[in-house]
């Protein structure tokens, strides 16, 4: 069988030295394309970075019976490459992930494990390619380019990463270094001896990476500051902060911090990719029934819900105090907000528009905010919690607008 190696770099020469005795090898540099007519079956050693760049310029080289075989570290882009390059050609893929290199193989092969993917190759190519790397030595682990991914995010990335912050904190050998610290001096000298664009590739093609920053973040978080931090549904002076202090004290929970994300998406957005600990937002009222931004937001989202409590809520209206209050033509606040009030602001406001903010702007308190810094019409008052009149320097123009005194919502605080 001829077998093209494209890509002579250390894993170039180290995948060589495991096919050489077996097949009739030929080694191409990634421009030298033509060469690949040749082959039958064709190894992509190159960086992950330029792998679309290759297989582009190669594609007019591809035969129906060539195998292609990427021996990346990263999965799921050479997958996306494959599907984007070679729709409608018979041409067949093979994604792999040797998890050696030239320093972890060079007392042999036995042992060291091989990820195979499938993919759109057929059961003879392999069943081939299976027996042979299980022949060597190799240690075969089947699964999808995805779930890889996954995984290699929170091994081989999470490795590659504390070498690399090793090497810049400029870790070194000492006098009295105990086996942990010798076996984290093996940890940098490893990754270093990869190249920088290796390492640099992982963080940015492998799509589970930014996860797992954002853990390795929190972990250290948490080890240097010990805090707790809610993600809340509102902004400062909402209701939900209200709902978050009035929980914290009831738990005696001292030691927390607060992030303002003030739609339930970003809430439940942010919980999901490990940005919090615990994320807020209100779920129902006695007056408005459920809240519709929280109920769209729960259905894409995988949560827990660790309490359910209920806060009494009570409306303001508010407006800046360099408008009068005949110029007011617009009454700003969350939907749930109107639904509270609907009689009274009937009654006392029926010439003025109500109206819900977009993005941001959904949170009442971002709207107060907006007000007070002229990003919306200064001819606008806000219907929200009171505390916003003292916080965003406005003036109360009405009180207790909610259409009943026993104006309950109930907020969901959830985690992961």
């Amino acid at each position: 069988m001829k077998v093209a190696i494209v890509g002579l770099g250390r894993f170039g020469k180290t995948l060589k030295k495991l096919l050489e005795n077996d097949f009739d090898l030929k080694l191409i540099n990634r421009n030298n394309s033509s060469d690949i007519v040749k082959a039958d079956v064709v190894f992509y050693c190159v960086p992950i970075s330029a792998f679309e760049s290759v297989i582009k310029s190669h594609k007019k080289y591809f035969k129906d019976n060539h195998l292609l075989i990427d021996v990346l570290s990263v999965k799921m882009h050479p997958k996306k490459i494959f599907e984007k390059h070679l729709q409608g050609l018979k041409t067949q893929a093979l994604l792999t992930h040797p998890m050696f290199g030239p320093d972890s193989s060079k007392n042999g092969f036995s042992g060291l494990p091989m990820i195979l993917d499938q993919y759109r190759t057929n059961d003879e190519n392999f069943s081939f390619w299976k027996d042979f790397f299980t022949k060597k030595g190799l240690k075969i682990v089947e699964m999808s380019a995805q779930k890889h991914d996954q995984l290699a995010a929170n091994s081989q990335g999470v490795t590659h990463f504390i070498g690399r912050l090793l090497e810049k904190f400029k870790f070194k050998k000492t006098l009295i270094d105990s086996l942990g610290a010798k076996k984290l001096q093996e940890v940098m000298e490893q990754t270093c001896n990869d190249t920088w664009q290796l390492f640099s590739d992982l963080q940015n093609y492998n799509p589970y990476t930014k996860s797992m920053l954002i853990k390795l973040g929190r972990a250290y978080d948490l080890l240097n500051r010990k805090k707790i931090i809610y993600g809340i549904q509102g902004g400062k002076g909402s209701f939900n902060e209200e709902a978050i202090m009035f929980y914290t004290k009831k738990k005696k929970i001292k030691n927390f911090k607060i992030e303002y994300l003030f739609t339930s998406e970003k809430v439940l957005k942010n919980l999901h990719e490990e940005n919090i600990d615990y994320g807020l937002f209100a779920i129902q009222n006695a007056i408005g029934g459920m809240v519709e931004e929280s109920t769209q937001a729960m259905v894409k989202y995988k949560f827990k819900i660790v309490e359910e409590f209920q806060i009494l809520i009570r409306h303001f209206l508010m407006k800046r105090k360099d408008v009068d209050v005949r110029q007011i033509k617009t009454i700003m606040a969350h939907s749930q907000n109107f639904l509270q009030c609907k009689n009274n602001l009937a009654k006392k406001y029926p010439d003025l528009s109500l109206v819900s903010g977009q993005g941001d702007l959904l949170d009442t308190a971002r709207c107060a905010e907006a007000l007070s810094k002229n990003k919306i019409d200064k001819n606008t008052a806000i219907l929200g919690p009171k505390i916003l009149a003292s916080i965003f320097n406005l003036e109360i123009i009405a009180e207790n607008l909610q259409d009943k005194k026993d104006n309950l919502t109930s907020f969901f605080l959830v985690s992961r």
